[in-house]
């Protein structure tokens, strides 16, 4: 009886594989030899003696097979199957992992998050050829949640739980960002120090962040700053800065200056230039000379930055264009939404 037997399961298996695709897409048609051989692995996976770690090698040797015919929905299919009549295998973590990645193979991310959610939320973590499955899926999951609370557990995930195996240089810095996004500002600032106190934080190349290290730099020097500088409003910072100007008060004009982040450059440079960072008194440029300014602020100014032309301080760059803004600084409401003299730009504007 035997015989027949396996001939009928034979039948119904090669009946399942040319017919009964879940892929709706055209796919390869499947060879004697394929189908010859995932029924000898289906048969040794029903030997009820099998061993968990050979029973692990023959899952995993079918489940290849029909990723090796881009067969997604057969191999989805398969797998979630057997992990609801196997609850009690220890491998049903790394299971659910092929699950997810077929599903985002199949380009239905949404529903891979869920697969690789479900693992780190109700499986033990398992460790695959050297890999911990908790770690790929939290690394998976950092790139396709579109939640910024969720991005927020699963990179404190990765920093605390492996530590040693992933670069907490960056997701600290990612980590900021997400708490930005979620106007956590105090675990911004904690998120970013944390960042800057890595020995690799001043080289560190975060991809999409240009100038990673500056940014986290500014807004932490910023935070610790007095803030004394800053003005109520563009109208009186302008006023004070006129003047100053006007009555030669060069001791003023230094104490308006942003003691923070100022710089002082031509419009062809980068603030991140190690040159556009200069500390001077503007006495060094203001005596002996005759200090003077348009009436209105120049006409590029917009209700965040505004520009004031001055000229008449160096017979080599003769014309300043003084550079005020609006504070960006939710961190503290008293100071954010003020104005400060953020820098100077050298020579006419291009």
């Amino acid at each position: 009886m035997a015989k027949p037997v396996q001939n009928i399961c034979r039948m119904l298996i090669i009946f399942a594989f040319l017919f009964c695709s879940c892929d709706h897409k055209a796919q390869p048609q499947f060879s004697e030899e394929f189908v010859t051989t995932q029924l000898e692995l289906y048969t040794l996976l029903s030997d009820k003696n099998l061993s968990p770690e050979s029973k692990f090698s023959v899952i995993n040797q079918i489940s290849t097979n029909l990723l090796s015919l881009e067969k997604n929905s057969d191999l989805i299919l398969f797998l979630t199957d057997y992990v609801k009549r196997n609850p009690e295998d220890k491998f049903n973590a790394y299971w659910l992992l092929m699950t997810a990645y077929a599903y985002q193979q199949s380009g239905a991310d949404p529903i891979a998050e869920l697969y690789f959610e479900r693992i780190i939320r109700n499986y033990d973590d398992l460790i695959v050829q050297d890999k911990s499955i908790h770690k790929i899926c939290l690394q998976n999951l950092v790139q396709i949640s579109t939640s910024a609370e969720n991005r927020v557990d699963y990179f404190n995930r990765l920093i605390n739980g492996f530590s040693n195996e992933v670069n907490k240089t960056e997701l600290y810095f990612r980590l900021a960002q997400e708490y930005e996004t979620l106007g956590n500002w105090n675990q911004v600032l904690t998120a970013y120090s944390l960042f800057l106190s890595q020995p690799d934080a001043a080289t560190s190349q975060i991809a999409g962040i240009p100038d990673a290290y500056n940014q986290a730099r500014k807004l932490i020097d910023f935070n610790n700053s007095p803030k004394d500088w800053t003005f109520e409003s563009l109208e009186a910072l302008e006023t004070a800065i006129k003047s100053a100007i006007s009555r030669y008060n060069y001791t003023a004009l230094d104490r308006y200056k942003s003691k923070v982040n100022f710089f002082a450059m031509s419009w062809k440079q980068e603030d991140t230039d190690a040159n556009s960072q200069q500390s001077f008194s503007m006495r060094d440029y203001g005596t002996g000379n005759r200090i003077r300014f348009n009436t209105q602020l120049d006409e590029s100014s917009n209700p965040n930055e505004a520009y004031l032309r001055t000229w008449g301080w160096s017979q080599y760059v003769n014309v300043w264009y003084l550079y005020f803004r609006k504070v960006n600084f939710p961190v503290d409401p008293e100071i954010h939404g003020r104005w400060e003299w953020a820098g100077i730009y050298f020579g006419e504007k291009l």
